[in-house]
Order: structure tokens, then C-alpha cells, then sequence
């Protein structure tokens, strides 16, 4: 789920910032929101598999 946020999130900055919208530092919080979706959806990840076993 959160990876499909950061996909999503991620391709509307791109989309904003191929298209020329005057958005400004909205249209970059997508990029950070995409950020902070792919690390708590690599840190759950990594939490689920049991990061410290081997």
C-alpha cells in the first residue's frame, strides 16, 4: 500500500513538473510525500522480514 502511494505520489510531481504547472513548492511536496511513503514502506518491510535474523 505505501509503495503504490510513493508510485503514485511520485508520478504526479513528475506529471507536475512536465507539464509547466506554476505550483511551486506544493507540487514538490508530493515529491517529499513520495519520499517519506518509500522509507516507512522499506522500514515496515525490513521490521516484517526480521532485519536482524539471519
Amino acid at each position: 500500500m505505501l509503495w503504490t502511494m510513493a508510485v503514485i505520489l511520485l508520478g504526479l510531481w513528475v506529471l507536475g513538473m512536465v507539464s509547466g504547472a506554476s505550483l511551486g513548492l506544493w507540487l514538490h511536496l508530493f515529491f517529499v510525500f513520495a519520499l517519506v511513503c518509500a522509507v516507512l514502506a522499506a522500514a515496515a518491510g525490513a521490521r516484517g522480514r526480521g532485519a536482524g535474523a539471519r
